[in-house]
This record gives structure tokens, C-alpha cells and sequence, in this order.
């Protein structure tokens, strides 16, 4: 099987011990390739070092993360501005909302993920959007550019069936990772009506790991246990789920357009 990673940090320290066993393993499985996001400017130079190491294989994303839009978000957002004129990436991410921990600059949060999104169009870059406790308000956010060229990726998806509806309807993936393994998610009844065409498949690596790592750090790895889920969900094979899924995340991330 050849299987995408769309979303994993693999830069981060908990990984800082055992990466090249950690990417071995994941290619024994069957990963090809790794999309890597963007938090800050403090994450910066460890992704874009990751990616310089396995060129053919990481994909560095630029953006500002929701949860670091803080009062000097301006001054982050110069960084990522930038850098998106410096050189290509694979997208602009991860960006969106993030109302789970703190609503402080939720004003700021708003005019980072819009700037973010215009920087998108501007450069011809699909997008990946973390939504957490925010899913219908970055929906109406990406919503109000339907008519642009906009796509992306509503990385952990974890809504409900309308929203998947109204996800899918502006041309964006749903990304699917751990949170499909878990009992109380209910996402895998969600998702027995939407069709693999719109679906990719994600880590969040190291956070989020599926049963039955769930509690250890997850790796790309891992991905294997998304695939059985999602195929016992669809009620085909593995190697159709990994097929369908890559083929969209070439769509998503245009491999032979720009890597």
C-alpha cells in the first residue's frame, strides 16, 4: 500500500530521540509521504531541517497555529508572510480556530485565520484548518471565499454529518486520524455516509493516537489502524482505503505539480 501522512509533526522533541526508526517504521508500513504543519515562528527551523533531511519525503506547511495567535500575533504573522514569499510549501498550515482552551483573542484568532486564507489564494496554496470547538465557525469563515480557489483540509475532523455535508460542499477533505477509534466519538457513524473521495488520512503525530496506542505516542505508523477502521466502516478493502485517500492527498497537496 502507498499511504499519506497529510498531518504529523515529526519535528516535534517527542520525537527527538528515535526519528529515524519512528520514519522507518512508518515506511515499512506503507507511508510514502509527510505533511508537516507549521505552529509558529519557534517551530520553524526544526521542521524546515526535517524536511531538508528527507527531501523526497517531508513536506514542510507555513502558518500560524490558532494557539499562538497571542498579542504579538502581527509580528507572527510577518514571519509567515515572509517565508511564503521566500520559497514554496505545501500548503498554508495550520491555521483556523481554536476556542477549546482560552477565547482571549478570539478577535485576533479571526483576522489571523482571514489573512492566512488570503496569503492561500494569493499564492495558490491549499489549506489546512485545526477547528477545535470551532467547527461551524470555520466553516462560515472558509465559506464566505466559496467563489475563490480555495481548498484545503479540515484537519481532525470530528463534526457531525451536516458539517461533514457542509465541509465537502466547499471543495474541502475531511482528515481522519485517531479520533476514529475512539467509542464515544461517534465519528465512525458519521462517516459511513460520506464516500472516501473525501477523505484523507492524518496522525497529528505525536498527539492523538488511535486505539490500541491510545495514550502512547502516536506516530505515522499508526496510520494502519485508521485504514482497517475506515475500511471495516466502508466495507472494502485496505489497500482501496489507502488507494482512494491517496489519491485525493495528491489532489490536496498536487504532488506532481510542485514536489
Amino acid at each position: 500500500m502507498t499511504i499519506i501522512d497529510t498531518h504529523c509533526h515529526l519535528y516535534a522533541e517527542a520525537f527527538g530521540a528515535d526519528l529515524v526508526e519512528v520514519i522507518h517504521r512508518a515506511q515499512k508500513v506503507g507511508v510514502k509521504k509527510f505533511f508537516l504543519p507549521n505552529i509558529d515562528r519557534s517551530s520553524i527551523e526544526s521542521m524546515l531541517r526535517l524536511e531538508e533531511s528527507y527531501s523526497s519525503q517531508c513536506y514542510a506547511m507555513m502558518g500560524l497555529h490558532p494557539c499562538s495567535v497571542k498579542a504579538d500575533f502581527l509580528e507572527e504573522l510577518r514571519v509567515v508572510e515572509s517565508w511564503l514569499k521566500k520559497r514554496k510549501f505545501a500548503a498554508v498550515g495550520e491555521i483556523g480556530l481554536d476556542f477549546y482552551w482560552d477565547r482571549t483573542f478570539e478577535a485576533e484568532q479571526y483576522e489571523a485565520f482571514r489573512q492566512q486564507i488570503e496569503w492561500a489564494i494569493e499564492y495558490d496554496l491549499p489549506i489546512v484548518i485545526h477547528s477545535r470547538d470551532a467547527m461551524q465557525s470555520s466553516i462560515d469563515v472558509v465559506a464566505d471565499y466559496k467563489n475563490s480557489r480555495l481548498k484545503g483540509i479540515f484537519h481532525c475532523f470530528g463534526g457531525t454529518p451536516k458539517e461533514a455535508e457542509q465541509i465537502i460542499s466547499l471543495g474541502f477533505y475531511l482528515g481522519i486520524g485517531g479520533v476514529l477509534t475512539f467509542k464515544k466519538s461517534g465519528l465512525k457513524e458519521v462517516l459511513r455516509s460520506i464516500d472516501l473521495e473525501h477523505i484523507v488520512l492524518e496522525t497529528d503525530a505525536p498527539y492523538l493516537a488511535p486505539v490500541p496506542m491510545r495514550g502512547k505516542r502516536n506516530e505515522s505508523a499508526f496510520l494502519q489502524y485508521i485504514i482497517s477502521d475506515l475500511a471495516e466502516i466502508k466495507g472494502v478493502s485496505e489497500e482501496e482505503v489507502a488507494r482512494i485517500t491517496t489519491t485525493n492527498a495528491s489532489l490536496i497537496y498536487r504532488f506532481g505539480d510542485h514536489f
